[in-house]
């Protein structure tokens, strides 16, 4: 299982007539886009174009953060995307990643480790295409 990211962008910052600098942070989670795709064994078996991938890279990693990691589930709520679009869920085999919308979309089960290890690359991927548009990536929290 494997996130990758491409095409990173602004939709609505210069738009709104702001500078990143000045944006505050639900506007730079929200703006801030790329297009997301979910590989396993070789093929995207879920992709979106302009997803708030700084915003999913946010959440996931105060998930981590969380007294609740490992035990419960995650749950992307976000402010652009519907809920649910994304969701990981432990089962008997390991978590998961799927989404509420799309039914044959569920990952094969990893260990925790796997996961965690994957959210830490997704992280770090979002960081970097942050910072290469210019963007002082720090309001991501690093995993």
């Amino acid at each position: 299982m494997l996130f990758v990211c491409r095409s990173f962008g602004l939709s609505d910052l210069p738009r709104r007539g702001l500078a990143a600098y000045e944006a505050p942070l639900e506007l730079l989670l929200l703006d801030i886009e790329a297009e997301l795709s979910i590989w396993e064994e070789g093929r995207a078996v879920w992709s979106e174009e302009a997803f708030p991938v700084a915003e999913l890279a946010y959440h996931l990693a105060r998930w981590l953060q969380s007294p609740v990691a490992g035990e419960e589930g995650f749950r992307f709520d976000s402010m652009q995307a519907d809920a649910g679009l994304i969701r990981i869920v432990g089962s008997d085999g390991g978590w998961r990643i799927g989404s509420d919308f799309v039914r044959d979309f569920w990952t094969s089960p990893v260990t925790w480790d796997v996961l965690v290890a994957e959210i830490a690359q997704f992280d770090r991927s979002v960081r970097e295409g942050v910072a290469a548009m210019g963007i002082e990536p720090s309001f991501i929290p690093e995993v």
